[in-house]
């Protein structure tokens, strides 16, 4: 049974991330975020799916397809990433419980996954709508050319009316080959990162995010996060079950995902019956985090979370409180060394003195002209390499600091 929600006026230790707000803010910001919204991203999981003997919950499916349609009734874009794949193909070969090596893994996530999307299907169908099934790597997105047909899909599928089940293909995607998001939780941020102006919704076992642990019983509900730090972060307590995988912290990975792209999200209860007309409602559902005032689109949002690094720019304190407080460009003066071996416009990471990263962005000089220029003024540049196509090593428009490691 959910846990009743704190009054935050009633506790005088609230911490610094969940400030106390005026009564009624946290509402208006709730109905403010449902109106604004021109997508709708739902992640719904593997414990939220299945019944406690492991069978993929149809009546769940049921219900959560009706209020998809009516989401999609009010003209947004709406797309649901569902996990379950391998809980329903456990059920299917009546298994013991998830296979541990790969091989059997992936087999029996495209076994399932016959039954998941025909169970999407047939719910839609009563509402006059079709599932359209796309299972996707990471690599589909690390290209930028891969991401934008990716996105393209996506619109193309939501204007025949058809709602997308997205899911990660679990049957050829490597860990050891990071070709995987890790989970679906992240996976729903990187799709709700490729539309414009979108709501993420992750549907959880439990009512939302707790000030302490959801078993305790001084432990209650937080509504509102203005800021994804740390400190909330650290409220996480990870558990497993033998057919899912991810916990509470990877779901706030996926929210600062989200939140990093400027878009609002929502950890909400998924075994809610009415959760989603609740939450569209701009009811007081779940935890509702709120994003950065200033965010990053278009190009520069590939940049910063989807694409492929394949390489590493260290610089100095000076340059990295350029880039980071002054939005500079990244001079060959400020670099002081370079890992790696990669051509030019390749995604690269920036790091500062104490090995942190600052930002990435797209180098306009490979690997071994940076190491022959680093150090040197950018009037020098013609003169180390016989040519000097850029004045600067990566340009602003083409670089984002404080990116969220994925």
């Amino acid at each position: 049974m959910d846990k009743p929600s704190q009054d935050p006026s009633s506790n005088a230790d609230t911490p610094d991330f969940a400030v106390r707000e005026i009564p009624g803010t946290e509402q208006l910001l709730r109905q403010a975020v449902v109106e604004n919204a021109e997508a709708v991203v739902v992640k719904v999981g593997t414990r939220v799916l299945t019944r406690p003997d492991g069978t993929l919950d149809i009546q769940r499916v049921q219900r959560l397809s009706s209020q998809l349609c009516r989401i999609a009734d009010s003209g947004r874009h709406t797309i649901m990433v569902s996990s379950g794949a391998v809980g329903a193909g456990v059920a299917k070969l009546k298994l013991p419980g998830r296979p541990k090596s790969l091989g059997p893994l992936q087999a029996v996530a495209a076994i399932g996954q016959t039954d998941l999307i025909r169970a999407y299907e047939q719910s839609f169908a009563t509402h006059g709508r079709h599932a359209a099934q796309v299972l996707l790597t990471r690599n589909d997105l690390r290209r930028r050319s891969g991401y934008l047909h990716v996105r393209n899909a996506l619109l193309g599928i939501h204007d025949l009316g058809a709602i997308a089940i997205v899911n990660e293909n679990d049957s050829v995607a490597v860990a050891e080959l990071r070709t995987t998001f890790g989970d679906n939780d992240r996976l729903a941020a990187h799709v709700a990162g490729l539309l414009e102006s979108a709501l993420l919704i992750i549907l959880s076992d439990i009512e939302g995010l707790y000030d302490g642990h959801p078993d305790e019983p001084d432990s209650h509900p937080i509504g509102l996060i203005r800021r994804l730090d740390d400190d909330v972060l650290g409220l996480a307590s990870d558990n497993t079950n033998t057919v899912s995988k991810g916990g509470m912290r990877s779901k706030l990975k996926a929210a600062q995902i989200a939140v990093s792209h400027g878009h609002p999200t929502i950890i909400g209860p998924g075994r809610q019956d009415d959760v989603l007309d609740q939450i569209m409602a701009g009811n007081p559902v779940g935890t509702l985090f709120m994003p950065k005032e200033k965010t990053i689109r278009g190009r520069r949002r590939w940049i910063g979370v989807a694409a492929s690094v394949i390489g590493e720019i260290s610089i100095d304190a000076g340059a990295a409180r350029a880039l980071s407080e002054r939005g500079s460009s990244l001079l060959a003066i400020g670099i002081t060394g370079v890992k790696g071996n990669f051509p030019r416009g390749s995604v690269v990471r920036v790091v500062g003195p104490d090995g942190r990263t600052v930002g990435r962005g797209l180098s306009n000089y490979r690997s071994s002209e940076i190491t022959k220029i680093k150090g040197h003024n950018s009037d020098q540049i013609g003169d180390l390499l016989g040519h000097r196509p850029y004045e600067c090593v990566i340009h602003r428009d083409n670089l984002v600091v404080d990116v969220v490691e994925d």
